[in-house]
């Protein structure tokens, strides 16, 4: 659909590398933003190119940017990113402490030619004594907390992704939309920060509160006293099933489903707390029944009785996974290598419509000369400033995509 989208007309001038900055910046590019993607002239961003597990940040979080590659090291370089600022609405960076701020990009300078920007620093620590550390998504997760409940007593294990990181540019990106709501009021922009720890403090925050209230210190998650009985992985006849049995109407419901009468007609398993005192004795049985099915016989009395289950899936999985094959779920990125890759859309919905691409990966310095030309520069001093280094031709055409799908 080609509606307009709620960012439409903010301009967005982002520095940024790996994740945090990045996700910002990706959340306000789907919503409409056009974000302007600084990096070195040449090859650009260097993780582009990064290896393995890095592999997939540059698709997954760089989609609907444009690319400068500009030269921020000459002065005809800085001169034509500040003219870019003057005319923008948001600034966002990522990097290290100090480093926009040494070249005169930092917030007190810009902001005095342009009193409305907002711009958003995202860094590992907010104010406090840990400031000036350097950080990543694993520091924090392991003095944050968060590898301490994920992996089993005595293991800490950091989580499955970046969790910090991508999370940490969504609230850098919710604190930029609440700046620029602001600024409808007061005319004026302001520094806006995220962070990875007091985003990692805030994952852990309900088994703080947990100890708060009770005076119990959280267990690790794989070593927990489970809030109900049943809320398990299963083993089935082929592969494995998590199945979680949260109500006593679920209760009914699970044991009708898989024909545990014995356990259903049990008045000391009536309620929750029971039955928790109860696991020892009621999961063998159960884990007997499960055994019997297929994880698809399984998850279809899951289904049928309305029961949360899930499957155990990978990543790669979810390629094929029928849900998100629907419409607007998974929009197409095009790789450098020319492949056509489905990626996850932001996890939302507006008008009943999914956020797509309508700008696809950029090549390094794809924009530039487009950019410097809406900034007024003439042809020839264009011309002048790729041929002198200062940015980098553009190297392909975009590929068109509709803006939602």
């Amino acid at each position: 659909m080609n509606q307009q989208l709620p960012l439409t007309g903010i301009k967005v001038v982002e520095f940024s590398h790996m994740v945090m900055g990045p996700t910002a910046g990706l959340a306000l590019a789907d919503l409409g933003a056009e974000v302007i993607k600084i990096e070195p002239v040449g090859a650009g961003d260097k993780t582009r190119y990064l290896p393995g597990s890095g592999a997939g940040y540059f698709p997954m979080f760089n989609r609907n940017k444009k690319s400068l590659a500009v030269d921020l090291k000459s002065e005809a370089g800085l001169d034509l990113v500040r003219d870019l600022i003057n005319q923008a609405d948001v600034v966002t960076e990522n990097f290290r402490l100090g480093g926009l701020e040494a070249m005169g990009l930092g917030y007190d300078e810009l902001s005095k030619t342009n009193p409305g920007l907002v711009y958003l620093s995202m860094k590992g620590f907010l104010q406090g004594p840990y400031e000036h550390r350097a950080a990543l998504d694993e520091v924090v997760q392991m003095m944050g907390g968060l590898a301490y409940m994920t992996g089993p007593p005595g293991q800490p294990l950091r989580a499955g992704t970046s969790v910090n990181d991508i999370m940490g540019g969504l609230f850098g990106a919710m604190a930029v939309m609440a700046a620029l709501f602001e600024r409808t009021r007061t005319g004026r922009g302001q520094l806006v920060r995220s962070s990875l720890f007091e985003n990692n403090a805030f994952l852990v925050g309900q088994h703080m509160a947990q100890y708060g209230v009770t005076g119990q210190a959280a267990s690790p998650m794989p070593a927990r006293l489970s809030a109900w009985a049943v809320y398990e992985v299963f083993d089935t006849r082929d592969e494995k099933i998590f199945i979680g049995v949260v109500s006593d109407t679920h209760w009914r419901a699970f044991c009708e489903a898989f024909g545990l009468e014995e356990l259903a007609q049990d008045t000391t398993l009536a309620t929750n707390a029971q039955r928790v005192a109860a696991r020892d004795r009621i999961l063998p049985t159960i884990r007997a029944r499960l055994a019997q099915l297929t994880r698809a016989e399984a998850a279809a009395l899951c289904e049928t009785a309305n029961l949360p289950f899930a499957p155990l899936q990978r990543p790669e999985d979810l390629f094929d996974d029928p849900h998100l094959a629907q419409p607007g779920a998974m929009p197409e990125v095009t790789l450098s290598n020319g492949q056509k890759l489905p990626l996850p859309a932001l996890p939302i919905e507006m008008d009943g419509h999914r956020l797509g691409v309508r700008l696809d990966l950029p090549q390094p310095g794809q924009h530039s000369t487009d950019i410097a030309a809406e900034l007024g520069y003439d042809p020839q001093k264009v011309e002048d400033l790729v041929a002198a280094g200062v940015i980098s031709a553009p190297v392909t055409e975009q590929h068109p995509a509709s803006s939602r799908s």
